[in-house]
């Protein structure tokens, strides 16, 4: 499998990151443990989780998913074969949130804590915080990483613009700079990425960590009517805005490609994103192992110049 560099610090990582917002949520501990097992056998060991996860489920209060990362890595003994992705920002309740320098030293002890390791591989600004000074945010990091509590830091959720005024304050302040980016970026949704923000990344050599890759499960192909939402958690809300002609369009070119390559549309669709010269490695999650299957596919999947031209046509 072909590792590839984030930005321009030192990690390698594979062409697929584990989105590990599931852990404590829709998939239970003893899942978990079952799906970050096989991944790991299958070579990919980049994982994506957040403090926040999963806050939104009913009696969560965050933490849950580092919560399981943690235990897993102690029960196996395979921290240093993890490429650990967490972050922080978004609201954890009780005022706690934000990217203030004094809030971000106290997250990433707890985010330490739960993940029961002393450092994280890859720490990102949840969302862009309009109300704190970039040079203090980068100035809370650029102690993180020189305690060596963390080793690189990312950007989420962040406009080009000011992306471009992280970077720039990074190199005229002699602070560490963002190295990689999460945009929402998938078949469907390709406004958000393409243009500007992407011409950011591309210009300044920042790895791209895609995230609703498949559209919340759309690209899936298990979403064809109003009866399917119920099959997942996250269906009846999410679902709905890809319900429509060019929805149905995607949907078409994703089977006809992979009837002709004898796999599944999310393996497609996850290979059109890592053909993308400005992807470094899109997010996908799975709660089984026959899903996990299909995001390995993807791994080893290469796209034609002409199925690569039929899947871009359908966009806006």
């Amino acid at each position: 499998m072909e590792l590839r560099r984030l930005g321009r610090s030192p990690l390698q990582v594979p062409p697929l990151c584990f989105g590990c917002n599931i852990f404590g949520w829709t998939a239970d501990e003893a899942t978990s443990f079952t799906l970050l097992d096989a991944l790991l056998d299958h070579g990919v060991n980049f994982l994506d989780t957040a403090d926040v996860y999963s806050r939104w489920a009913p009696g969560h209060q965050g933490g849950e998913s580092e919560t399981i990362i943690g235990r897993w890595m102690k029960a196996r003994g395979n921290r240093d074969r993890i490429i650990l992705a967490t972050k922080v920002g978004m609201d954890m309740g009780e005022g706690r949130v934000g990217l203030k320098a004094g809030y971000i030293a106290q997250a990433v002890e707890a985010s330490l804590k739960r993940l029961q390791t002393d450092y994280i591989d890859l720490y990102q600004s949840h969302k862009d915080d309009p109300d704190t000074p970039q040079e203090e945010t980068l100035g809370a990091y650029a102690k993180l990483i020189q305690a060596g509590k963390v080793r690189v830091i990312g950007a989420s959720n962040f406009s080009a613009e000011r992306l471009s005024e992280a970077l720039r304050l990074a190199e005229t302040e002699n602070l560490p700079r963002y190295e990689s980016l999460q945009p929402e970026y998938n078949l469907y949704e390709r406004s958000i990425f393409e243009g500007p923000l992407e011409r950011v990344c591309r210009e300044n050599e920042i790895g791209v960590i895609t995230f609703f890759s498949l559209a919340a499960g759309f690209l899936t192909g298990k979403y064809r009517s109003e009866a399917d939402f119920s099959k997942s958690p996250r269906g009846a809300r999410s679902i709905p805005r890809y319900m429509n002609e060019r929805g149905m369009r995607i949907l078409a070119a994703l089977d006809e490609i992979a009837a002709a390559k004898r796999t599944e549309p999310a393996a497609v669709a996850l290979a059109w994103l890592m053909a993308k010269p400005a992807v470094t490695a899109p997010i996908a999650s799975a709660t089984s192992p026959k899903q996990l299957e299909t995001l390995i596919a993807a791994t080893r999947l290469e796209l034609s110049p002409d199925e690569m031209a039929k899947l871009d046509a359908t966009g806006p």
